[in-house]
């Protein structure tokens, strides 16, 4: 469907009065960041595919080497493992087509910088379904960070930096989210023996700048040793270095260090536990990132369930950085996992007026990550939640494997990160996840409304959610009305309420609908299925544009 450009008709009245708004049409929008257009697919670079063997360094570590270390105790039939696996920055390339012919426009990919080149000696041991143990580990995710300013070296290849990632990405039509870390750096001390590079930091020219020295936190001492100043004196995460950030050298680094890949094409920022480090350092950091990059998108990772807790880093006086929606995700899991469970969950958890977020309509959606268990649900349950995240407000991110149920269910020591291979991308089309997917996120790539447009819910309730989403903005207009269906059985839809006159394109196949003045649209929907009808005309109904005025005048924390 296209968009009308240009000077927008009102609807005719017909005589009936207050039926519709008499004035010119207002603007109406959920959001208008430019990178709300794009659907989000997170790769833990590692576990994607191994493009080029020749970076792999299977020798490396010496006495602690770093390649392939199953985790010990998995049950028979099953595995996952803490050592670098072969995943790169071609295996990410040559999958662009992949990623975008499924309807993702943007690719968040796990932190590039340089880590350890050996597995951590110390921490507590890892063993199946274990959770933050370390010993044994290497760091393959990339969150282990020496030296910010410093690609890792099992990323690119000959021919393929960073930069030259970046450019062939973009020309697949394809933005790079970066994950970006400044809280913490590697595992720094409860080490048998000290090893090199771990709880060390070293500058873009290779000297370096902090060492914990393989001391507890509490030994440091900032106040003598400038090896220590980099540092708090009392722990955080695991056995990770902890960055203080009230040390003007911390914003100096990272903002220095962050500035240089996006000179080298990365399109948005993932920042990594946010809320370890105070808004002020936030507000801070954010004020200098767009000082030289105007409106640079950036969200934070605050694994929060409590929107009272998380929504202040979204507000402009705080670094006006969104955030992964951990609120919602809880409620996402909570129902699609469970056949029989109930919408009005979700609604709940929207937030669309008077919430605690700057814009809710900027959070990143998603139901599993790399640090939870992945969603375990049926094939129906995934395409249900698909369906949901791609047609509700926000920008929904997918991990990959998801599209095939790739390790359901399972936790970190248990397979979450497993290996997912050319293999499994080039049979992803006999998953019905997979279809489905590729069917709803690519509608959302070519419906203006579904990416930024207001959410107006008509219906919630048991396995039915009815709502609208409408973009009027700039000469362009289109108001999609989302029919949800997660039953076994087919529904039946009677929407009446808040629903204009005219012709409804069915945008997902079926019959188009013509509605008259006063009527009524009726649709069925199959078992796990998705309607979604397009109105090319601007909001005019007099009971829809005084509920969209109020969602546009609401959609902010009433006191930021």
């Amino acid at each position: 469907m296209k968009l009308k450009i240009g000077t927008l008709c009102l609807t005719c009245t017909l005589g009936l009065g207050t039926a519709h708004a008499d004035t010119a049409p207002r603007e109406f929008y959920g959001t208008t960041a430019p990178f709300a257009a794009n659907a989000i697919y997170f790769v833990m670079t590692d576990r994607f595919v191994n493009g080029d063997p020749s970076n792999d360094h299977r020798d490396q570590g010496g006495a602690h080497p770093t390649f392939d270390i199953p985790v010990p105790g998995a049950p028979k039939g099953e595995s996952a493992n803490i050592g670098y696996l072969g995943g790169d920055f071609r295996g990410v390339l040559d999958n662009a087509g992949y990623i975008r012919g499924m309807g993702f426009g943007a690719v968040w990919i796990t932190p590039i910088v340089d880590n350890p080149d050996q597995a951590f000696t110390g921490g507590d041991p890892v063993y199946w379904g274990s959770k933050f143990s370390d010993r044994g580990k290497t760091g393959f995710h990339g969150y282990w960070g020496i030296n910010f300013y410093k690609l890792d070296e099992h990323l690119p290849s000959k021919g393929l930096d960073f930069a030259q990632f970046t450019a062939g990405m973009h020309e697949a039509g394809l933005k790079v989210v970066q994950d970006i870390v400044l809280n913490h750096g590697s595992p720094a001390f409860t080490m048998p023996v000290r090893q090199p590079q771990f709880g060390q930091i070293f500058d873009a020219h290779g000297k370096l700048v902090a060492d914990q020295q393989n001391l507890p936190p509490w030994q440091l001492d900032p106040r003598h040793n400038p090896l220590h100043r980099f540092y708090h004196a009392y722990e955080d995460l695991a056995q990770l270095s902890n960055n203080d950030e009230a040390n003007p050298a911390v914003l100096d680094y990272f903002t220095g260090a962050y500035l240089q890949w996006i000179g080298q094409g990365a399109d948005g920022f993932r920042i990594d536990t946010i809320s370890h480090l105070s808004t002020a350092f936030w507000r801070q950091f954010s004020a200098r990132i767009r000082a030289k990059h105007p409106g640079f998108f950036m969200y934070g990772e605050a694994f929060d369930y409590s929107p009272d807790n998380i929504g202040k880093f979204t507000w402009p006086k705080n670094g006006g950085i969104s955030l992964l929606d951990f609120p919602q995700q809880g409620a996402i899991k909570a129902v699609f996992e469970h056949p029989g469970s109930d919408y009005a969950q979700l609604q709940s958890k929207l937030y669309l007026t008077n919430g605690p977020y700057e814009n809710p309509y900027e959070l990143v959606t998603f139901y599993d990550n790399h640090d939870m268990a992945r969603m375990d649900a049926s094939d129906s349950g995934f395409i249900d939640a698909n369906n949901w995240l791609f047609t509700t407000r926000g920008i929904p991110a997918v991990y990959y494997g998801s599209e095939t149920g790739f390790e359901r269910g399972r936790a970190e020591h248990q397979g979450n990160r497993n290996y997912y291979g050319q293999a499994r991308i080039d049979a992803a089309g006999n998953s019905p996840i997979y279809r489905q997917l590729k069917r709803i996120a690519n509608l959302r790539t070519r419906t203006p409304a579904l990416q930024r447009g207001l959410m107006l819910v008509e219906h919630m309730g048991g396995d039915q959610a009815a709502f609208y989403r409408v973009y009027q903005k700039g000469g362009a207009h289109q108001i999609a009305l989302v029919l949800l269906n997660k039953g076994d059985k087919a529904a039946r839809f009677h929407v009446t309420k808040y629903l204009q006159p005219g012709h409804w394109q069915a945008a997902l196949g079926g019959k188009d609908v013509d509605v008259a003045e006063g009527g009524a649209l009726e649709a069925g929907v199959g078992p796990h299925d998705v309607a979604v009808y397009l109105l090319d005309a601007p909001a005019t109904r007099t009971d829809l544009v005084t509920e969209l005025t109020r969602l546009m005048r609401d959609k902010s924390h009433p006191d930021d």
